[in-house]
């Protein structure tokens, strides 16, 4: 279980900088609620990690701001009953977030002019509903 996430292609977040943290899950649960420790808090510290890229932590750091605490970067699961589950979804929830935050944006837009045929169609098309519509009038107009 304790193994490396891996969040894109040059990317690999190692075990070693990972930090559990086990407390009990609230809510509805019946007899095992209140002894087993099933929810899980997962922490990275992403702003003194060497083994983000420094280009990536840059973008990283600057699309998680509002989710980072003194540069922890912290999941929390406890959707499921067994600890091991909730490990899992805290470990893909990580990945999910840290990959989402190092993807790079969209492409600048190149500004298009229209074609110049594609200009001529537009104007014939106007002209040929102004026709149609002056023919609904009055013959004598």
């Amino acid at each position: 279980m304790d193994e490396a996430i891996e969040v894109r292609r040059g990317f690999v977040v190692p075990a070693r900088e990972l930090h559990w943290r086990f407390s009990r899950a609230s809510g509805p649960g019946g007899q095992g609620v209140n002894t087993t420790d099933s929810r899980v808090e997962l922490s990275f510290d992403l702003a003194a990690s060497p083994s983000v890229p420094e280009d990536l932590r840059d973008r990283a750091l600057s699309r998680l701001a509002n989710r980072l605490v003194d540069g922890v970067l912290t999941v929390v699961a406890s959707e499921h009953r067994s600890q091991l589950r909730n490990r899992e979804a805290a470990r893909g929830r990580l990945a999910t977030l840290l990959g989402e935050a190092t993807a790079a944006g969209p492409r600048t837009r190149r500004p298009t002019r229209p074609t110049r045929g594609s200009q001529r169609r537009r104007l014939d098309a106007k002209n040929r509903r102004g026709q149609i519509k002056k023919l609904r009038g009055r013959p004598d107009e």
